[in-house]
C-alpha cells in the first residue's frame, strides 16, 4: 500500500546569522507578493532599495543573539524535532517531510521526495495556527504552483488553520502553569502583526471588518478566515483553560513594519501603557508561533522586557512556544491522521 505523505511547512530562517544570509532570506521573504501586497515595481523598490539594505545588518545582529553554536536557529531546531517526533508517531505508513516557505529546506525538494517515493496522497500542514494570506496562504499557493506542474497530481489536502485545536490550547496552558499566571499583574497574548489592508481583504462582504464595533471579538461566518478574529479566539480559549478573567489580559500584535496602519493594539504600546499604570510583572504568550524564534526569544524577552523595565516595570516572562511538547506532537498527529 502506498504511503501517505505529510508536508510540514514553517516560515523559514536564514541559513546563518551572517548579514549575507540574512539579506538573502529577507529578500525572498519580503518579495513575496502575499507578504508585501503592493505592485511589483513598488515592492522591488521598497524591499531591495530601502528595507533590506537597512534591515539586514540590524537583523543579523539580532539573529546572532539567539543563534546557538550547537543547535543553530531555534525555529529550525524545533521544526526538525517536530518533524522527527511526528514521523516516529505516525510510523512507516506515513512519510513526513519538513520544509520552510523561505530558504532551506525548500518546499520543492520536500515535494520531490514525496513524489519520488510514490506517496498515495499528500496532506500539507502549514505551521501557523491562525490563517493569514501572508503566511498560510503563501504556503498553499506555493505548493499548488509546484504540484500543478506535475504530470500526475496526487490527492492533496491542506490544514489551513488550527487556531482552536484543543491539544494546542492545552499545551500553551501547560507551559504557562509553571509560572503561576495568577501571580502576574497582567497577561498579554501577543500575536504577529499584519497590515490592516490584509485583514480587510479577508472580508468578502466589504462591510464588516473594521466597520463593526468589536468585529474580531467573536468568531462568526463573516470573519471566520480573519487572522485577527482567529487570534482573539485562540487567546480566549487559552485564557478560559487557565481561568484568566477578561479584565486581566490584553490581546495585542507585534513586529510592525513600515508606517501603514497594522492590526491594533500594538504590543509595544500596550507594554508602555501597563508600565505607566504601575504594573510590575507581565506574562506574555505568543500563540501565533509553534516554535520559539526571533519574535519570541528576542523581541518579547529582550526588547519588550527592556522597554518595560525602563518605564518602571520589573519583569516580562515569556511563555515558551509549543516546541517539542508531547501534547503538541499529539496535535500534529491528530491533524495528520484526520
Amino acid at each position: 500500500m502506498a504511503k501517505k505523505g505529510i508536508l510540514l511547512v514553517n516560515l523559514g530562517t536564514p541559513d546563518s546569522p551572517q548579514t549575507a544570509d540574512v539579506r538573502k532570506y529577507l529578500n525572498e521573504f519580503l518579495m513575496d507578493p502575499r507578504v508585501i501586497d503592493v505592485g511589483d515595481a513598488m515592492r522591488t523598490i521598497l524591499v531591495k532599495g530601502i528595507i533590506v539594505p537597512f534591515r539586514a545588518p540590524k537583523s543579523a545582529k539580532l539573529y546572532q543573539e539567539i543563534w546557538s553554536d550547537t543547535t543553530g536557529s531555534p525555529l529550525l531546531y524545533y521544526s526538525v524535532l517536530q518533524h522527527k517526533l511526528l514521523q516516529e508517531r505516525l510510523g512507516d505508513e506515513y512519510q513526513v517531510e519538513l520544509a520552510m516557505r523561505y530558504q532551506s529546506p525548500t518546499i520543492e525538494a520536500a515535494l520531490d521526495r514525496l513524489k519520488a517515493n510514490l506517496v498515495g496522497d499528500i496532506k500539507v500542514i502549514a505551521l501557523f495556527p491562525q490563517y493569514a494570506s501572508a503566511s498560510t496562504g503563501s504556503v498553499l499557493e506555493k505548493v499548488m504552483k509546484l504540484v500543478g506542474k506535475w504530470p500526475t497530481i496526487p490527492n492533496i489536502s491542506f490544514v489551513n488553520s488550527f487556531h482552536d485545536n484543543e491539544l494546542m490550547i492545552e499545551t500553551f496552558a501547560d507551559n504557562a502553569r509553571k509560572y503561576d499566571p495568577e501571580t502576574y499583574d497582567h497577561i498579554l497574548f501577543s500575536f504577529h502583526g499584519l497590515p490592516q489592508r490584509q485583514i480587510l481583504k479577508c472580508d468578502h462582504t466589504h462591510n464588516y471588518c473594521l466597520k463593526v464595533d468589536g468585529c474580531c471579538n467573536t468568531l462568526n461566518d463573516t470573519n471566520k478566515f480573519c487572522y485577527s478574529a482567529q487570534s482573539h479566539d485562540t487567546a480566549r480559549l487559552i485564557a478560559g483553560k487557565l481561568n484568566i478573567p477578561k479584565e486581566k489580559y490584553t490581546i495585542c500584535f507585534q513586529s510592525r513594519l513600515g508606517s501603514d496602519p497594522w492590526v491594533q493594539p500594538y504590543t509595544s504600546e500596550v507594554v508602555t501603557q501597563l508600565a505607566r499604570e504601575g504594573k510590575k510583572r507581565l506574562l506574555v504568550f505568543c500563540p501565533a508561533f509553534v516554535a520559539d524564534c526571533l519574535e519570541t526569544v528576542y523581541e518579547v524577552t529582550e526588547e519588550y522586557g527592556a522597554e518595560f523595565k525602563n518605564l518602571g516595570g520589573e519583569h516580562v516572562q515569556l511563555v515558551e512556544s509549543l516546541n517539542d511538547a508531547p501534547k503538541w506532537i499529539d496535535a500534529l498527529e491528530q491533524m495528520a491522521r484526520a
